[in-house]
């Protein structure tokens, strides 16, 4: 189902499929959803909530798996993943695509006033804190304290916002 406020600007050229399993996309007033960003509901049954006043930047793919609740004022660079799900692969005598889905590592969470840097990877289980900023090129599996400043593979903290 999708629930998109007439105040949201969603570019004509941006992908939004509604899901045909009952997964929920819910797209809050002064969202700003650019050209080419691609939100699909797969692998799973969670759903996708993106909050006031964020802003999806071109290229942005968000797969909706054990869900992804977007924050309030939230950056999203381009080119990013978000990938809440994961193929099981553990029986060697059967293909991936046949053994399904991991079960979940809880989704995704993005806090408010959260900066995530152009071609970023977040993964299931990841928690994004409070005013956190994210470099470019990162991949997100876990939680990101609030407020703190992130960067490269693995994730390191570099410092903290003041």
């Amino acid at each position: 189902m999708l629930i998109i406020s007439p105040q949201a600007k969603i570019s004509p050229l941006a992908d939004i499929e509604d899901s045909i399993r009952g997964s929920r996309i819910s797209i809050a007033p002064g969202v700003v959803i650019d050209s080419f960003v691609k939100i699909k509901p797969v692998g799973g049954m969670g759903d996708i909530e993106i909050g006031e006043n964020s802003f999806i930047n071109s290229g942005v793919v968000i797969y909706s798996g054990n869900g992804v609740k977007i924050g309030c004022d939230v950056l999203i660079a381009a080119n990013c993943t978000f990938a809440p799900v994961n193929h099981e692969y553990h029986v060697r005598n059967q293909k991936i695509v046949d053994q399904r889905f991991m079960p979940s590592r809880g989704g995704i969470f993005v806090g408010d006033d959260v900066w995530i840097g152009a071609n970023c990877v977040v993964l299931d289980g990841a928690h994004i804190g409070t005013g956190t900023v994210i470099g470019a090129h990162s991949i997100v599996s876990g939680t990101l304290e609030d407020y703190g400043v992130y960067y490269g593979h693995p994730l390191r903290l570099k410092e903290y916002r003041k």
